[in-house]
Protein backbone atom coordinates (compact mmCIF):
# COMPACT_ATOMS: atom_id res chain seq x y z
CA UNK A 1 0.00 0.00 0.00
CA UNK A 2 1.56 3.66 -0.54
CA UNK A 3 0.27 6.57 1.33
CA UNK A 4 0.52 10.00 1.14
CA UNK A 5 0.44 11.69 4.71
CA UNK A 6 -0.12 15.75 4.53
CA UNK A 7 1.06 17.17 7.75
CA UNK A 8 0.63 21.28 8.34
CA UNK A 9 1.10 21.55 12.12
CA UNK A 10 3.96 20.40 14.65
CA UNK A 11 1.53 18.60 16.65
CA UNK A 12 0.99 16.22 13.24
CA UNK A 13 4.11 15.52 13.28
CA UNK A 14 3.52 13.68 16.79
CA UNK A 15 0.00 12.59 16.06
CA UNK A 16 1.77 10.23 12.99
CA UNK A 17 5.14 9.35 13.50
CA UNK A 18 4.28 6.13 14.76
CA UNK A 19 1.69 5.26 12.58
CA UNK A 20 4.52 5.85 9.69
CA UNK A 21 7.01 4.24 11.35
CA UNK A 22 4.76 0.95 12.29
CA UNK A 23 3.25 1.08 8.18
CA UNK A 24 6.88 1.25 6.75
CA UNK A 25 7.43 -2.03 9.29
CA UNK A 26 4.45 -3.69 7.69
CA UNK A 27 6.64 -2.95 4.05
CA UNK A 28 4.28 0.25 3.10
CA UNK A 29 5.42 3.34 1.19
CA UNK A 30 4.55 6.95 3.11
CA UNK A 31 5.11 10.18 1.41
CA UNK A 32 4.85 12.85 3.65
CA UNK A 33 4.24 16.22 2.47
CA UNK A 34 4.71 19.11 5.07
CA UNK A 35 4.38 22.93 4.91
CA UNK A 36 6.15 25.21 7.10
CA UNK A 37 4.82 26.32 10.38
CA UNK A 38 6.78 26.65 13.97
CA UNK A 39 9.21 23.88 14.46
CA UNK A 40 7.15 21.58 11.94
CA UNK A 41 9.97 21.19 9.74
CA UNK A 42 12.26 20.75 12.60
CA UNK A 43 10.41 17.90 14.26
CA UNK A 44 10.42 16.06 10.95
CA UNK A 45 14.30 16.86 10.52
CA UNK A 46 15.52 15.57 14.23
CA UNK A 47 13.07 12.74 13.92
CA UNK A 48 14.87 11.44 10.56
CA UNK A 49 12.27 11.64 8.18
CA UNK A 50 12.27 12.25 4.31
CA UNK A 51 9.73 14.63 2.96
CA UNK A 52 8.65 17.18 0.35
CA UNK A 53 8.10 20.58 1.72
CA UNK A 54 4.65 22.41 0.00
CA UNK A 55 4.67 26.31 1.66
CA UNK A 56 5.10 28.36 4.69
CA UNK A 57 1.67 28.63 6.18
CA UNK A 58 0.11 31.47 6.14
CA UNK A 59 -2.83 33.02 7.86
CA UNK A 60 -6.05 35.28 6.87
CA UNK A 61 -7.15 35.90 3.14
CA UNK A 62 -3.50 34.72 2.11
CA UNK A 63 -5.07 31.29 3.67
CA UNK A 64 -7.43 30.80 0.29
CA UNK A 65 -4.43 31.38 -1.90
CA UNK A 66 -2.13 28.65 0.03
CA UNK A 67 -5.00 26.26 -0.17
CA UNK A 68 -5.48 26.13 -4.17
CA UNK A 69 -1.55 26.16 -4.27
CA UNK A 70 -1.25 23.36 -2.10
CA UNK A 71 -4.60 21.78 -3.99
CA UNK A 72 -2.12 21.73 -7.11
CA UNK A 73 0.93 20.21 -5.40
CA UNK A 74 -1.38 17.60 -3.61
CA UNK A 75 -2.25 16.66 -7.61
CA UNK A 76 0.92 16.57 -8.84
CA UNK A 77 2.22 14.00 -5.65
CA UNK A 78 -1.09 12.08 -6.09
CA UNK A 79 -0.20 11.88 -10.00
CA UNK A 80 3.02 10.79 -9.34
CA UNK A 81 2.79 8.90 -6.80
CA UNK A 82 -0.29 6.60 -7.46
CA UNK A 83 -1.28 6.49 -3.60
CA UNK A 84 -4.05 3.99 -2.43
CA UNK A 85 -4.80 7.03 0.57
CA UNK A 86 -4.16 10.62 1.46
CA UNK A 87 -4.77 11.92 4.53
CA UNK A 88 -4.23 14.54 7.29
CA UNK A 89 -5.42 16.25 10.15
CA UNK A 90 -8.41 18.41 8.52
CA UNK A 91 -6.45 18.35 5.63
CA UNK A 92 -8.47 20.14 3.03
CA UNK A 93 -6.32 19.40 0.08
CA UNK A 94 -6.26 15.61 0.79
CA UNK A 95 -10.17 15.76 0.80
CA UNK A 96 -10.12 17.50 -2.40
CA UNK A 97 -7.46 15.44 -4.29
CA UNK A 98 -9.27 12.75 -3.43
CA UNK A 99 -12.78 14.13 -5.92
CA UNK A 100 -10.49 14.58 -8.87
CA UNK A 101 -7.86 11.00 -8.30
CA UNK A 102 -8.16 7.66 -7.29
CA UNK A 103 -6.81 7.95 -4.00
CA UNK A 104 -9.67 7.39 -0.66
CA UNK A 105 -9.16 10.44 1.50
CA UNK A 106 -9.25 10.02 5.45
CA UNK A 107 -9.25 13.14 7.85
CA UNK A 108 -9.02 13.14 11.35
CA UNK A 109 -10.27 16.38 13.59
CA UNK A 110 -10.65 16.75 17.06
CA UNK A 111 -11.95 20.49 16.40
CA UNK A 112 -15.44 21.57 16.25
CA UNK A 113 -15.09 25.06 16.19
CA UNK A 114 -13.21 25.40 12.50
CA UNK A 115 -16.40 26.25 10.59
CA UNK A 116 -14.67 27.46 7.42
CA UNK A 117 -12.32 24.62 7.03
CA UNK A 118 -15.15 22.16 7.42
CA UNK A 119 -17.70 23.56 4.75
CA UNK A 120 -14.29 23.21 2.12
CA UNK A 121 -13.11 19.46 3.56
CA UNK A 122 -15.67 17.29 4.83
CA UNK A 123 -17.69 17.04 1.88
CA UNK A 124 -15.25 15.87 -0.35
CA UNK A 125 -13.75 13.63 2.26
CA UNK A 126 -13.76 9.79 2.05
CA UNK A 127 -13.77 9.33 5.70
CA UNK A 128 -13.74 11.34 8.66
CA UNK A 129 -12.11 9.95 12.02
CA UNK A 130 -13.20 11.70 15.35
CA UNK A 131 -12.89 10.70 19.06
CA UNK A 132 -16.29 9.53 20.36
CA UNK A 133 -16.29 12.75 22.69
CA UNK A 134 -16.34 14.88 19.30
CA UNK A 135 -19.93 17.34 20.01
CA UNK A 136 -20.72 17.45 16.48
CA UNK A 137 -22.88 14.62 14.26
CA UNK A 138 -20.86 14.25 10.53
CA UNK A 139 -22.86 11.66 8.88
CA UNK A 140 -22.66 8.94 7.47
CA UNK A 141 -18.48 9.14 7.10
CA UNK A 142 -17.52 10.15 10.25
CA UNK A 143 -15.58 7.26 12.33
CA UNK A 144 -15.70 7.62 16.51
CA UNK A 145 -13.03 6.21 18.07
CA UNK A 146 -12.99 6.12 21.91
CA UNK A 147 -9.90 8.00 22.68
CA UNK A 148 -8.00 11.31 21.54
CA UNK A 149 -5.55 12.28 19.46
CA UNK A 150 -2.88 12.92 21.97
CA UNK A 151 -2.94 9.09 22.66
CA UNK A 152 -0.83 8.33 19.37
CA UNK A 153 2.21 9.06 20.82
CA UNK A 154 1.95 9.91 24.34
CA UNK A 155 0.47 6.40 25.39
CA UNK A 156 2.54 4.52 27.31
CA UNK A 157 3.73 1.89 24.53
CA UNK A 158 4.78 4.74 22.59
CA UNK A 159 6.42 7.55 25.09
CA UNK A 160 8.85 7.15 28.14
CA UNK A 161 9.44 10.47 29.93
CA UNK A 162 13.44 11.16 29.25
CA UNK A 163 14.80 12.96 32.79
CA UNK A 164 17.65 13.98 31.15
CA UNK A 165 15.55 17.18 29.52
CA UNK A 166 15.38 18.72 33.63
CA UNK A 167 19.43 18.79 33.03
CA UNK A 168 19.47 21.20 29.83
CA UNK A 169 17.33 23.43 31.75
CA UNK A 170 19.14 23.50 35.19
CA UNK A 171 16.64 21.41 37.36
CA UNK A 172 16.37 18.61 39.04
CA UNK A 173 13.22 15.90 39.56
CA UNK A 174 11.01 17.44 42.24
CA UNK A 175 12.21 21.32 41.11
CA UNK A 176 8.66 23.29 40.61
CA UNK A 177 8.09 25.03 37.35
CA UNK A 178 5.45 26.07 35.37
CA UNK A 179 4.69 25.85 31.60
CA UNK A 180 2.72 28.65 29.43
CA UNK A 181 2.01 28.35 25.98
CA UNK A 182 0.61 31.18 24.17
CA UNK A 183 -1.51 31.16 20.84
CA UNK A 184 -1.16 33.52 17.48
CA UNK A 185 -4.48 34.26 17.97
CA UNK A 186 -3.85 34.20 13.58
CA UNK A 187 -6.65 31.46 12.58
CA UNK A 188 -9.72 32.27 11.49
CA UNK A 189 -11.33 30.30 13.81
CA UNK A 190 -10.11 32.22 16.38
CA UNK A 191 -11.14 35.75 15.49
CA UNK A 192 -13.30 37.24 18.15
CA UNK A 193 -12.00 34.94 21.14
CA UNK A 194 -9.05 35.18 23.40
CA UNK A 195 -7.06 33.07 26.20
CA UNK A 196 -4.69 34.86 28.64
CA UNK A 197 -4.40 39.00 28.93
CA UNK A 198 -1.81 40.67 31.00
CA UNK A 199 0.74 38.37 29.51
CA UNK A 200 3.86 39.53 31.40
CA UNK A 201 2.09 40.45 34.67
CA UNK A 202 1.19 36.84 34.39
CA UNK A 203 4.17 35.33 34.25
CA UNK A 204 5.22 37.69 37.21
CA UNK A 205 2.75 36.09 39.28
CA UNK A 206 3.30 32.52 38.73
CA UNK A 207 6.95 32.98 39.51
CA UNK A 208 6.31 32.79 43.16
CA UNK A 209 5.45 29.14 42.81
CA UNK A 210 8.21 28.35 40.60
CA UNK A 211 10.11 28.78 37.28
CA UNK A 212 8.22 29.86 34.93
CA UNK A 213 9.22 28.22 30.97
CA UNK A 214 6.82 29.56 27.72
CA UNK A 215 6.13 28.58 24.34
CA UNK A 216 4.70 30.44 21.82
CA UNK A 217 3.54 30.40 18.51
CA UNK A 218 4.31 33.70 17.63
CA UNK A 219 7.33 36.73 18.96
CA UNK A 220 6.07 37.79 22.46
CA UNK A 221 8.93 40.58 23.00
CA UNK A 222 12.53 40.79 24.32
CA UNK A 223 10.90 40.85 28.10
CA UNK A 224 10.04 37.42 27.74
CA UNK A 225 13.16 35.69 26.14
CA UNK A 226 14.44 34.52 28.96
CA UNK A 227 11.68 32.21 29.68
CA UNK A 228 11.82 30.57 26.66
CA UNK A 229 11.75 27.34 25.74
CA UNK A 230 15.64 26.63 24.28
CA UNK A 231 15.42 22.55 23.94
CA UNK A 232 14.84 20.66 20.70
CA UNK A 233 11.09 21.00 20.04
CA UNK A 234 10.71 16.73 20.12
CA UNK A 235 11.04 16.97 23.77
CA UNK A 236 8.62 19.06 24.74
CA UNK A 237 6.27 16.42 26.40
CA UNK A 238 9.56 15.40 28.69
CA UNK A 239 8.93 18.60 29.93
CA UNK A 240 5.56 18.46 30.24
CA UNK A 241 5.71 14.71 31.90
CA UNK A 242 7.92 16.73 34.43
CA UNK A 243 6.03 20.11 35.04
CA UNK A 244 3.98 20.56 38.17
CA UNK A 245 1.92 22.67 35.94
CA UNK A 246 0.87 23.88 32.80
CA UNK A 247 -1.13 26.76 32.31
CA UNK A 248 -1.80 27.90 28.12
CA UNK A 249 -4.49 29.05 25.33
CA UNK A 250 -3.16 25.50 23.67
CA UNK A 251 -5.96 23.08 24.12
CA UNK A 252 -3.82 19.89 22.56
CA UNK A 253 -0.72 20.88 24.93
CA UNK A 254 -3.52 21.03 28.26
CA UNK A 255 -4.77 17.29 26.52
CA UNK A 256 -1.29 16.26 26.37
CA UNK A 257 -0.40 16.96 29.80
CA UNK A 258 -3.89 15.16 31.35
CA UNK A 259 -2.31 11.90 28.98
CA UNK A 260 1.09 12.23 31.14
CA UNK A 261 -0.45 13.29 34.81
CA UNK A 262 0.30 16.62 34.87
CA UNK A 263 -2.26 18.96 35.80
CA UNK A 264 -3.63 21.62 33.38
CA UNK A 265 -5.40 24.67 33.10
CA UNK A 266 -6.90 25.69 29.45
CA UNK A 267 -7.79 29.37 28.74
CA UNK A 268 -9.56 30.12 25.95
CA UNK A 269 -13.03 31.19 25.42
CA UNK A 270 -13.29 28.41 22.24
CA UNK A 271 -14.71 25.16 23.29
CA UNK A 272 -13.60 21.72 22.89
CA UNK A 273 -15.30 18.12 23.15
CA UNK A 274 -12.02 16.61 24.49
CA UNK A 275 -11.17 18.93 27.15
CA UNK A 276 -14.92 18.97 28.15
CA UNK A 277 -14.75 15.11 28.90
CA UNK A 278 -11.22 15.51 30.16
CA UNK A 279 -12.36 18.05 32.97
CA UNK A 280 -16.14 16.43 33.10
CA UNK A 281 -15.58 12.91 33.16
CA UNK A 282 -11.57 12.19 34.31
CA UNK A 283 -11.16 15.75 35.94
CA UNK A 284 -7.75 16.09 34.13
CA UNK A 285 -8.11 19.83 32.74
CA UNK A 286 -9.62 22.76 34.23
CA UNK A 287 -11.16 24.94 31.05
CA UNK A 288 -11.13 29.24 32.24
CA UNK A 289 -12.73 31.52 29.60
CA UNK A 290 -11.63 34.94 31.55
CA UNK A 291 -8.22 34.92 33.02
CA UNK A 292 -8.45 37.68 35.02
CA UNK A 293 -11.51 36.35 37.51
CA UNK A 294 -10.51 32.25 36.53
CA UNK A 295 -14.52 32.15 35.65
CA UNK A 296 -15.21 28.79 34.86
CA UNK A 297 -16.44 28.31 31.13
CA UNK A 298 -19.23 26.21 32.06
Amino acid sequence: MRIIVDIAHPAHVHFFKNFIWEMEKRGNEVIITAGDKEVTLKLLDNYGFKYHFTCKRTTGYKLMFEIVKRDLQMLKFVKKYNPDIVMGIASTISAHVSRVTDAKSIVFTDTEHTKLADMITYPFSDLIVTPSCYSKDLGKKQIRYNGYHELAYLHPNYFTPDPAVLEELGLEEGDPFIILRFVSWEASHDIGHHGIQNKIEFVKELEKYGRVLITSEGDLGPEFEKYKIKVSPEKLHDMLYYATLYIGEGATTASECAILGTHAIYVNTLRLGYTDEQEEKYGLVYNFSNPNTCEKTH
